[in-house]
């Protein structure tokens, strides 16, 4: 067997693999059972049966891998989900007047379609003004 397969490219090709298919699949524990499968094969058809123990290792990679990704992307969402719950609801309105009392309004938002032109445009619009527990009014971040 070569060396630089199985030291760098395996390993680098199921790190890269296993980031796209956790990306896929949610799911740490069957990114490393598509990998084990698909080096079992490769055992039996390209090597010998010495290639089992790299095998194991590999899948273990994947494994450690895929639950990294999925670490790392929910470490981005909680992030994402922080930063949105701070912006400041006059820069989302694109208005000046934007009214910093603590009534807790909810906006409400209906979409109109204007048909006057070629393509029909979507403009967004707030209506209905209702109180809402004790949360402050965020356009931008999702209710």
């Amino acid at each position: 067997m070569n060396t630089l397969l199985l030291f760098f490219a395996l390993p680098i090709s199921t790190i890269l693999l296993s980031i796209v298919l956790q990306k896929i699949l949610n799911c740490p524990l069957l990114v490393a059972a598509t990998f084990f499968a698909v080096y079992l094969i490769v055992t039996y058809v390209a090597f010998d049966s010495s290639f089992l123990v790299y095998v194991i290792l590999y899948t273990i990679l994947a494994y450690v891998t895929a639950i990294l990704t999925r670490l790392i992307c929910k470490i981005l969402q909680r992030l994402n989900r922080i930063c949105n719950n701070n912006i400041n609801p006059c820069v989302c309105n694109n208005s000046n007047n934007c009214s910093n009392n603590d009534d807790n309004e909810v906006a409400r938002t209906s979409f109109t379609i204007t048909s006057n032109q070629n393509d029909p445009v979507f403009y967004l619009t707030n209506r209905n003004n209702n109180t809402n527990n004790g949360r402050r009014n965020n356009c931008c971040s999702r209710r």
